[in-house]
């Protein structure tokens, strides 16, 4: 309500200062917006509107009159001022009027001699006018009222000393825990000694409370060295309290019992990132790093922006794409590049080191490249060599690298005019020949993570590898087509549904089966494994972590009664179905494994509807419209425990469920129940009937029982 409520009083303003704009302009006068200023800093700023074509600003200090109070009338004069006066032309009818003051506003310390301060908190107090004229005639005035105080600013702001504060252990907080910068003032820190009696007045309300700003908190009434004879209690002094002040609630409040140190690490602000010391042993994510321990990196995305230089992981797999406007020859890393400068040499993480192996490729086919049409052409600037890809393979054993191979390459480009180029950068890991897939769980799934498939490799020696492959939804991007849309990849616990939009003609529609192997074709892209991984880290060469994906298959037989400008039973939709259970404990936390995932499709029937008023798709065969293709993801949990199923009346009889009523009669005793938990149960079960004993004995000595025995006689 706060967002629309902002917006609602912005259109308002905005609104309001076009109306002022429409009527200057129809009765051709000037006025200031706003007309009036209060001014609490050095920077004011005001509009004025109407036809500011041939106007004059004068800016002079006026006082009001001591007889009447007024200000007086506008005048075409300026007088010397501390402010400077800047216009800025908005339109025709519109300029931006800033005044600036032009003096320091700290404040003055005691034996200084500078001018340029402050000599008091109220550093500037005085009435502004500033006068528009036409011809020496005044025809709009803005008055300012300003009352600007000095700012407070420590003489040795910047440093990084601060205040010593005793051990905790042995000293209740210090004396003035929030005084943290040495030789200054900290605001709303009262005990600061370096306050000065000007600067406590500033903040003087608003002091830190509690300990932490000074103020330890008053002995306890019940300290015997509190309490006087005149409201002293009838118990005292027999029960008051007798110990050393020192021994407070507040004693070592802050102390952690260890001093943790700082250690240096890279600086975002230094040219070359700082390699931390050097390691016997890679681990993962650690980074890797050069001979001269600097960090060996890539062109890499950065909260969604392509640098030049990041550094690369320990088995962490890169894969960008990084597009640049073209329109010179490139002359740097990474679209030009040597040699010399990318076989550099690399820490194997084993006490060794190797160098890269380059291996340059050309690309034939620059449309994968290029999105530029202009490129083609064979006129213009010829670049040749340009880095168009650079893909690294880390070959990893144990705790350190046994190879690094950089496949580059490299093509010609024409400039016509620009170039829109799309370079590509990798970096994977692979264990012998197998690539270092990242897992999704140890063992069970995580939520959020991508569930794991892959497709059956049969080896030399008749074993069998499942090489991953990622099971995937729709992505649209752009303007949604079913051509320019993306893939994602299906997250465990993560329920979705996306699609994509498929433009179909007339004439399409004539062709149902080209038309519905089209579909199937497209939803077939996104599931293309055969096998899904039970657990989070599934071993690829033991089929029993994986499980077979479970396809629902068309039915074929059925007969398709396709009319004219209709088609019927195409797949539009596909559903994935994963049903997942609790297998275990791992430290207290559940580990859950999927036990079945099923792939089925909905069909439905594509008809070209020509109602509305549009008969284009109907007249013309070429004209098309769009049908949605869709896919979706559901997440079952299987119960680990169902028991056997409850009667009508477990269901519906709820007058003894405490659960489920808000009368709950079996804790009426409740002390003397099970749900009692606050001592043992002997113990409350005794304690209940000695009171039932107490009730029962008073009951029949008292006034009640002896009047029913006396009307009983």
């Amino acid at each position: 309500m706060d967002n629309v409520a902002h917006i609602f009083l912005s259109r308002v303003f905005i609104s309001f200062v076009l109306f002022l704009i429409s009527l200057a302009r129809t009765q051709n006068i000037l006025v200031f917006q706003p007309s009036r200023v209060t001014a609490t800093g050095p920077t004011i700023t005001a509009l004025l509107l109407g036809d500011t074509s041939d106007i004059a600003l004068n800016l002079r200090t006026v006082s009001p009159s001591n007889t009447t109070g007024h200000i007086s009338s506008p005048l075409c004069e300026s007088d010397v001022t501390q402010w400077v006066l800047t216009t800025e032309q908005l339109g025709k009818n519109a300029v931006r009027v800033q005044l600036k003051l032009e003096r320091n506003l700290r404040l003055c310390g005691e034996n200084e001699t500078d001018t340029d301060c402050c000599s008091k908190a109220l550093c500037v107090l005085e009435t502004l006018q500033v006068s528009a004229c036409v011809s020496g005639t005044p025809q709009a005035s803005l008055l300012i009222q300003a009352k600007i105080y000095a700012l407070l600013l420590p003489e040795n702001a910047g440093t990084d000393n601060k205040t010593v504060i005793p051990n905790q252990v042995y000293q209740p907080m210090g004396s003035c825990p929030c005084d943290l910068t040495f030789r200054a003032c900290d605001v709303r820190c009262c005990c600061d000694k370096d306050c000065s009696i000007e600067d406590l007045k500033l903040f003087v309300s608003h002091c830190l409370p509690g300990p932490f700003g000074g103020r330890v908190s008053p002995t306890p009434d019940y300290h015997c060295s509190v309490q006087s004879s005149e409201n002293s209690p009838d118990w005292f002094p027999f029960l008051c309290v007798n110990s050393p002040r020192e021994n407070n609630p507040y004693l070592g409040l802050f102390y952690q019992g260890k001093k943790i140190t700082s250690k240096p690490g890279p600086s975002f602000q230094s040219p070359v990132l700082s390699a931390p010391l050097p390691v016997s042993a890679y681990i993962q994510g650690s980074p890797i790093l050069s001979l001269s321990d600097q960090y060996f990196t890539i062109p890499q995305k950065v909260l969604g922006h392509c640098v030049n230089s990041a550094p690369v992981a320990f088995l962490k797999n890169v894969q960008v794409e990084c597009v640049t406007e073209l329109r010179s020859c490139p002359t740097g890393f990474p679209l030009w590049t040597t040699t010399s400068d990318l076989s550099s040499k690399v820490k194997n993480g084993q006490g060794g080191d190797l160098e890269v192996d380059v291996i340059d490729e050309v690309a034939i086919d620059m449309s994968l490249f290029m999105s530029s049409t202009d490129a083609t052409s064979d006129e213009g600037l010829v670049c040749e060599n340009v880095t168009l890809a650079l893909d690294y393979k880390f070959y990893w054993k144990g705790n350190g690298i046994t190879n690094i191979t950089l496949t580059r390459i490299v093509g010609a480009i024409t400039l016509n005019t620009s170039v829109t180029l799309t370079t590509r950068y990798s970096a994977v890991f692979l264990n012998g020949e197998l690539m270092g897939e990242p897992n999704s769980g140890n063992p069970g799934y995580q939520v959020g993570r991508p569930v794991i498939a892959g497709t059956l490799d049969l080896l030399d020696n008749n074993t069998g590898s499942v090489q991953r492959m990622p099971i995937n939804v729709w992505k649209p991007v752009s303007d949604g087509l079913c051509s320019t849309a993306e893939m994602k990849p299906v997250l465990f616990g993560e329920n979705s549904t996306s699609g994509c939009l498929l433009p179909v003609s007339r004439q399409n529609l004539t062709q149902c089966d080209l038309l519905r192997e089209a579909v199937t074709a497209l939803q077939a892209a996104l599931v293309k494994a055969t096998y899904v991984a039970k657990s989070g880290n599934p071993n690829p060469l033991t089929m029993t972590d994986w499980l077979n994906i479970s396809f629902v298959t068309l039915n074929s037989s059925t007969t398709m009664e396709d009319t004219t400008s209709s088609c019927r039973g195409v797949p539009s939709h596909q559903h994935i179905h994963v049903r997942s259970r609790i297998t275990g404990m791992v430290q207290g936390i559940p580990q859950k494994d999927i036990s079945v995932l099923q792939v089925s499709f909905t069909l439905s029937s594509w008809t070209l509807d020509c109602g509305g008023g549009d008969i284009s798709p109907c007249m013309n065969p070429l004209e098309t419209k769009l049908f949605p293709i869709t896919s979706s993801v559901t997440f079952t949990d299987i119960p680990i425990n169902t028991g056997p199923p409850k009667t009508r009346f477990q269901v519906n009889f709820t007058e003894y469920d405490c659960n489920r009523n808000d009368v709950c009669w079996p804790e009426l005793a409740f002390p003397m129940t099970t749900y009692y938990t606050g001592e043992p149960y002997s113990q409350s079960l005794a304690k209940g009937l000695i009171l039932v004993f107490f009730f029962i004995t008073a009951s029949i000595l008292g006034t009640p029982w002896r009047q029913i025995r006396q009307a009983w006689t």
